[in-house]
């Protein structure tokens, strides 16, 4: 709001340029605070990224760690029982013990080779929340302009 004054040093010149450097201080107000919001935006996001991020490498690094165990053991357990059936049928049967027991390890690898390809399919992608709030914010600022 202007305030009229009636100072002779006052020149009109004088009063119009102090009046257009009032849009000019708020062009430059505005525009340091989109700047700061899209600081503030973009900070947020990396914190997400980088959450998600340790978050996976946790994940990944626990499900090999017992997936090493689960496989070890199961190898370990599978060759003993293998062992056991093959000395069994030794005097009778042990080739058909032997074939029989390729196939059982056969059969389990192309199970776990299954249940592999099916946990690689469902799993989420990698930064599945940081890309949705990407998502947000560039639909955020589509609407807007």
């Amino acid at each position: 709001m202007a305030v009229e004054t009636h100072d002779p040093h006052i020149t009109a010149h004088a009063r119009s340029a102090e009046e257009t450097s009032r849009p000019v201080h708020g062009l430059f107000q505005s525009l340091n605070n989109f700047l700061a919001t899209f600081v503030a935006i973009v900070h947020t996001r990396l914190e997400l990224l980088t959450t998600e991020l340790q978050e996976e490498v946790r994940q990944v690094g626990a499900i090999l760690l017992w997936a090493f165990v689960a496989a070890f053991a199961a190898m370990m357990g599978l060759f003993l029982v293998a062992l056991a059936v093959i000395f069994v049928f030794w005097d009778t049967h042990r080739l058909a013990a032997s074939v029989a027991m390729i196939g059982m390890f056969i059969a389990v690898a192309v199970v776990a080779g299954l249940i592999l390809r099916h946990k690689l399919v469902t799993k989420p992608p990698l930064l599945d929340d940081t890309l949705a709030e990407l998502a947000k914010d560039r639909d955020q600022l589509k609407a807007r302009l």
